[in-house]
């Protein structure tokens, strides 16, 4: 069955121009007068670019089919990132660009959805949270406990997030790595 642009949803991967662009966010609008259409904010897969699109309502898309994969990071090896395929123990390098700001969450051991087209890997995403331990962080204030604060924290990755004023060095916290908030103690 052909796909039209009444099958876009966030996170659809569209191949425009022979060019890669994954829907950030849409919206199918229908106004009291002409035709539906759909409006997008898509995202170029290899460069990063974001623009806004429209599209008639209805129309044939060429949407790409990707290769989605379970694979485990291992190490850094120069500017490769080295996961390992945990059915076949095969060894992917994927460039560390691919991951953008989510490096700063990405810890050995690491369980990674890896999307492939035609044999190439196109992006990573990382699990909603991790654990990560607090590497350097200033001692809690004693005192007024009333007001919730936050202090910044350097992780074991380097990342710099705000936690409370009660998380210690050397604890382990939950990190979303959507955004790098805290989310809880572990």
């Amino acid at each position: 069955m052909a796909q039209t642009t009444n099958d876009i949803e966030n996170g659809s991967i569209l191949n425009i121009d022979g060019r890669l662009w994954r829907v950030v966010k849409f919206q199918h609008v229908k106004p009291g007068k002409g035709p539906a259409f759909v409006r997008t904010t898509i995202k170029d897969v290899l460069s990063g670019k974001q623009v806004e699109r429209t599209f008639n309502a209805g129309v044939k898309m060429d949407f790409a089919t990707l290769d989605n994969r379970n694979l485990q990071y291992s190490y850094k090896d120069g500017s490769n990132l080295m996961f390992m395929d945990t059915s076949s123990y095969d060894q992917v390098a994927i460039p560390e660009e691919l991951l953008g700001d989510q490096i700063k969450y990405l810890v050995e051991g690491t369980d990674c959805m890896v999307s492939f087209f035609e044999g190439n890997p196109i992006a990573v995403q990382l699990p909603a949270s991790v654990v990560l331990e607090v590497a350097h962080t200033e001692p809690g204030l004693q005192g007024n406990r009333s007001s919730a604060g936050n202090k910044p924290a350097t992780l074991e990755t380097g990342a710099e997030i705000q936690v409370p004023l009660f998380i210690n060095e050397g604890e382990k916290i939950k990190v979303d790595t959507r955004d790098g908030s805290y989310l809880s103690r572990e």
